[in-house]
């Protein structure tokens, strides 16, 4: 079936892809609804001229006005996480507590080690990371409050306590997954002295400053890009191209 409907797909956008409905032409729909913009989005926004902005500020302007690690140069991305969630740039104040909250959730059940461990060393790194979130879904806030009926209107509390526990314990997690594929599961225990992508970085084996200074700019400009239609339109897209 698949060559089929390529073939019509693609009949369809040489034949007629430049008409329009409204602003929308239908190359552009066939296409992924690519340069559409369809969603309130605040967060962030691909900018075919500045790049993508955070809240409206440029890369420039968060490697300007973000914390750094000690002698660093890099925005850390816990504070461009910060400026996602409010709009602002976080105070001293804010940005500390907000640090030492994901440490204090950063924990992993032993259970979930104990699986990354059982796992086969060549299976897929985004297999073992999709196993090791599920296997923590035990313990989520969201599950225990719907089973106990939780109205919808209070959704958001307790799916954002989850997203901050996942956010946390994602360093771990992505370290564990490492040292078991290239180190035979030689974990590295958890520096909490360290920034969370400082502390990632450490666990995966790497001490250079410079290092951790690539992971944290790395991460800090992969906070997000843009929300929108990917997910929707991801399998239309695959099979038309």
């Amino acid at each position: 079936m698949v060559p089929k409907v390529q073939g019509r797909l693609k009949s369809l956008v040489k034949n007629h892809g430049d008409k329009q409905h409204a602003t929308v032409s239908v190359a552009q729909v066939v296409g992924g609804m690519r340069d559409v913009n369809c969603m309130l989005y605040d967060c962030s926004l691909l900018d075919a001229h500045s790049g993508i902005r955070f809240r409206g500020r440029t890369i420039p302007d968060l490697v300007n006005n973000l914390p750094k690690a000690q002698n660093g140069t890099e925005p850390l991305p816990e504070a461009v996480f910060w400026l996602l969630l409010t709009g602002n740039y976080p105070t001293q104040s804010e940005f500390t507590e907000f640090q030492n909250d994901l440490k204090k959730r950063e924990e992993i059940p032993q259970r979930t080690i104990d699986l990354i461990k059982s796992l086969p060393r060549d299976t897929h790194p985004m297999s073992m990371l999709s196993i090791g979130l599920m296997s923590l879904q035990k313990d989520s806030v969201f599950a225990a409050a719907y089973s106990n009926g939780i109205h919808k209107s209070k959704y958001w509390h307790v799916m954002y306590e989850d997203s901050l526990n996942m956010i946390a314990k994602l360093p771990l997690l992505a370290a564990y997954i490492y040292r078991h594929i290239y180190f035979n599961g030689d974990f590295i225990k958890s520096d909490q002295s360290l920034d969370w992508a400082g502390n990632y970085t450490h666990m995966m084996g790497f001490e250079e400053h410079d290092m951790k200074e690539c992971i944290r700019g790395y991460l800090s400009i992969h906070t997000d890009h843009e929300g929108g239609n990917v997910s929707a339109h991801t399998c239309h897209f695959l099979v038309v191209h």
